[in-house]
């Protein structure tokens, strides 16, 4: 008998979101005194000249003292810090190092590292409810960036189901479901077989949805896979793909599709959706 989900709450979720970010290994920034002091000078002063601009009242002020507080009883800052600015982070460090290869996206708030690894050919842990979505068949290789396939790659994966949840993320679901670590084959190709996701909608019924509803926004996300692809010597790409013509392609609330990210599935006679995306790894050339 399937596990019935609870809706999760924006609460839940984003205190998940928050327990996840402590427990990741961060380096050290190892910024210097002198660039700490332009950059908070720099904050400082944009949102002075802000607040001068729209002039800005002391009720309105309160109000996002207010919200500021409530996003952080919710857990929800990892959530909206990523939605509405890990995009900026990510191209300005994709063009800081004059990357070549795959275009990156944004990591988002639901990562979990150590998934289950799998072989090159594999399907992705799910349910019985999961197998009655549309299935999906999304295939590729991994090379260099003169084409050599990369024998023994990683791509990781991760996406919501058809109801939009993430294991680990919402009760009921699997922990590792629709989650795994594909081994790559000796020519770097890969086929996994998962589901096609559906558009979602961000936790919306706290803090971050109120800051959404409150400048007339939306809370939707377009269908996507998610991905971190990886190999020694290599530059690991972390990505979202998502699918051509999806609702919200052109219009997702975090601002992180990008056309070189656009998938084109085509229909298989079984029903099923076929999807072909390499990846092309840069060296590692540090930070």
């Amino acid at each position: 008998m399937t596990q019935a989900v609870e809706d999760p709450t924006a609460a839940a979720s984003g205190n998940a979101a928050t327990d996840a970010f402590k427990k990741k290994d961060r380096a050290h920034a190892d910024t210097s005194v002198e660039r700490a002091n332009a950059i908070y000078k720099d904050v400082l002063s944009s949102l002075g000249d802000i607040i001068h601009k729209h002039q800005v009242t002391y009720d309105e002020y309160n109000v996002l003292k207010q919200w500021i507080l409530e996003l952080g009883e919710y857990g929800e800052w990892p959530l909206w810090l990523d939605v509405f600015l890990e995009h900026e982070i990510e191209d300005v460090n994709y063009a800081r190092h004059d990357y070549e290869g795959t275009k990156g996206s944004i990591e988002g708030p639901y990562y979990v590292p150590n998934a289950p690894e799998l072989p090159a050919v594999t399907e992705l842990p799910m349910r019985d409810k999961d197998k009655a979505a549309q299935a999906l068949h999304f295939k590729g290789q991994v090379t260099d960036l003169e084409g050599n396939g990369i024998a023994g790659a990683h791509v990781e994966i991760w996406h919501a189901d058809e109801d939009g949840y993430y294991s680990q993320y919402a009760p009921g679901i699997p922990e590792w479901n629709l989650r795994g670590t594909i081994i790559a084959d000796d020519e770097g190709r890969y086929d996994i077989k998962t589901l096609r996701p559906a558009p979602y909608m961000i936790p919306h019924d706290g803090p971050t949805g109120w800051f959404i509803e409150s400048y007339g926004g939306h809370p939707w996300r377009p269908a996507h896979l998610h991905l971190r692809v990886s190999a020694p010597g290599r530059r690991e790409i972390t990505t979202q793909l998502y699918f051509d013509g999806g609702e919200y392609v052109d219009n997702d609330v975090a601002t992180a599709t990008k056309p070189e990210l656009i998938l084109h599935p085509e229909d298989a006679a079984d029903g099923s959706v076929v999807v072909n995306y390499n990846f092309a790894l840069d060296e590692d050339r540090g930070n």
